[in-house]
């Protein structure tokens, strides 16, 4: 509906109340409407997961439109980084939103900062999901606010053309709320608890729900070490419970994201159950570290299965777990992927220690062997070296390809002595083009980075420390921070605008009309960022 029907409409709503209503401006209304755009998270909830089911076959199409998202761990956060990508590339087309429970643990719980074990509240992955669609819609109240104050300028200067421009960008205006993928652990219990966090998740606005084949009483980052796995019915009960919580939400597009940490969990908690012979629970018992027993030689207390005619002892350590036969992990990977997508999951994310193409790509080829558009999601994860990894990279396929790398030690190639050499370059170069040839040569349809607002605010805060309490003093906010935000036109410059002020004067203004005491006249000190 366009600026002019929406006034149209309000004003046929307020006329039958007569006088009563006469303080009631039908261009108000319609202005307050579309700065208010989704009423509920389930409204942006329908609405993103319609966005992400077209791009995930517009990836199918072509795989050079892959999709991307920063983790981001503060509504303002995410803001501005949507703010950002409008003003570079005019459009948020393929940018979404990341919630990492790493940054939720670190940073959001009242127990304080804790490691990635989902001991923070589960009520806070809701509570962030709300809190980030809060100030996205605050930033399209405000942008829109901007606009609806140039259109009032251009009337009162009489000029047409510029009022038919304001009034098409109105019009044509794109929101800044954009899809989430939301990390919901482990489930945070059973399928029941998983269920009911779902369901409040969704009603938040997420569209899509990342959650992983973990024990969720002892989940473990995906970077760490202890990683335990769980039988693929008890992972597929959760993946369930999260269909079940879209469907009964009215989100019937929403999409789950199956996450495997196989390739990094050499344990479980328990051994399956197995109805026959080469069913899931018998297939992921075949990966069990196992000693072959004789009947007349049982120890007190063994826990024992049988293969093939065989009485075969899992091995088993004090702490109650299993474990894994060494190198099973990227069978495993390739297992949970395909059981998942036969069983609800829309895209996979495998939990790797490197940025390896060729090792993502071979585990997808084989999970395309069985579902031909599988797809993943992945973690361009800070935990990884990233420099030292590509220049390892580039020195061994030197290496493979017979060049002279004599010059280079490859357990120092981190140096700054390197910065400036050939294999650098290369190193620099293949991690500029990651994400493109990674989502053709090895399925990946959204990259993201899952806590790098969690390193750039330690970076630009230390940075600011050093200046400030240095002998800089008030330049090093000033040089490196104020003067920057103005030339490079970062909206928070004017912080009272970016915290609603002028939205405030439009409202009192709506309501007291020209009683209204506002905060933007001229003695305002943000005006002196008008330039």
């Amino acid at each position: 509906m366009t600026y002019s029907q929406t006034i149209a409409e309000a004003g046929k709503q307020i006329a039958p109340y007569g006088q009563a209503w006469s303080g009631i401006d039908a261009a108000s209304v319609a202005r307050m409407r579309l700065q208010n755009r989704f009423k509920t998270g389930l409204d942006i909830a329908r609405y993103t997961a319609k966005i992400m089911r077209e791009d995930m076959a517009a990836y199918d199409a072509d795989p050079a439109n892959y999709t991307q998202s920063l983790g981001c761990w503060h509504g303002f956060i995410g803001q501005q980084k949507l703010i950002s990508i409008k003003k570079h590339f005019g459009t948020t087309k393929g940018r979404y939103l990341y919630l990492s429970g790493w940054m939720i643990a670190a940073l959001r719980s009242e127990f304080g900062p804790l490691p990635d074990q989902s001991m923070h509240e589960k009520t806070t992955v809701p509570a962030l999901i709300e809190e980030l669609y809060t100030f996205l819609r605050q930033a399209d109240a405000r942008e829109l606010g901007g606009l609806f104050r140039e259109l009032d300028a251009a009337k009162a200067a009489g000029d047409a053309v510029n009022t038919h421009r304001i009034l098409h960008k109105i019009d044509e205006f794109q929101t800044h709320v954009v899809p989430i993928i939301a990390d919901i652990d482990a489930g945070f219990g059973n399928a029941e608890a998983t269920y009911l966090l779902a369901k409040k998740m969704i009603e938040a606005g997420a569209c899509a729900i990342q959650i992983e084949n973990q024990v969720s009483d002892e989940k473990q980052c995906g970077h760490q070490d202890g990683k335990v796995t769980v039988p693929h019915e008890d992972f597929l009960a959760k993946i369930r419970a999260v269909r079940y919580a879209f469907m009964e939400l009215g989100v019937e597009d929403g999409i789950i994201v199956a996450r495997t940490d196989s390739l990094g969990a050499g344990l479980t908690k328990q051994i399956a159950y197995t109805r026959e012979a080469g069913d899931i629970g018998d297939q992921y018992n075949s990966f069990l570290d196992c000693d072959e027993v004789d009947a007349s030689n049982i120890g007190h207390g063994d826990v024992l299965i049988t293969r093939d005619g065989k009485l075969l002892k899992p091995k088993r350590l004090p702490s109650n777990l299993y474990q894994f036969r060494t190198g099973t992990g990227e069978d495993r990977c390739v297992l949970d992927c395909i059981t998942s997508l036969q069983n609800g999951a829309d895209l996979l994310w495998i939990e790797t220690e490197k940025p390896h193409i060729g090792q993502i790509g071979g585990m997808v080829s084989r999970i395309r062997e069985v579902i031909p558009n599988a797809k993943l999601v992945y973690n361009n994860s800070p935990s990884f070296n990233w420099t030292l990894n590509f220049r390892q990279q580039v020195f061994d396929a030197w290496v493979a390809e017979g060049k002279d790398v004599s010059a280079y030690d490859r357990a120092k190639l981190m140096s700054v002595d390197y910065d400036t050499s050939d294999l650098a370059a290369e190193a620099d170069e293949r991690i500029r083009t990651f994400q493109a040839d990674a989502a053709r040569e090895a399925g990946i349809f959204h990259h993201l980075i899952t806590l790098p607002t969690y390193h750039t605010a330690a970076l630009s805060t230390d940075n600011l420390a050093k200046e400030y309490f240095g002998d800089a003093g008030m330049l090093g906010y000033v040089k490196n921070v104020q003067r920057q935000e103005i030339r490079q036109g970062i909206a928070c410059v004017k912080h009272q605008n970016m915290s609603g002020s002028d939205i405030g004067d439009d409202h009192k203004e709506y309501f007291a009309g020209e009683a209204a005491l506002k905060a933007g006249g001229a003695a305002n000190t943000m005006n002196q960022f008008a330039a």
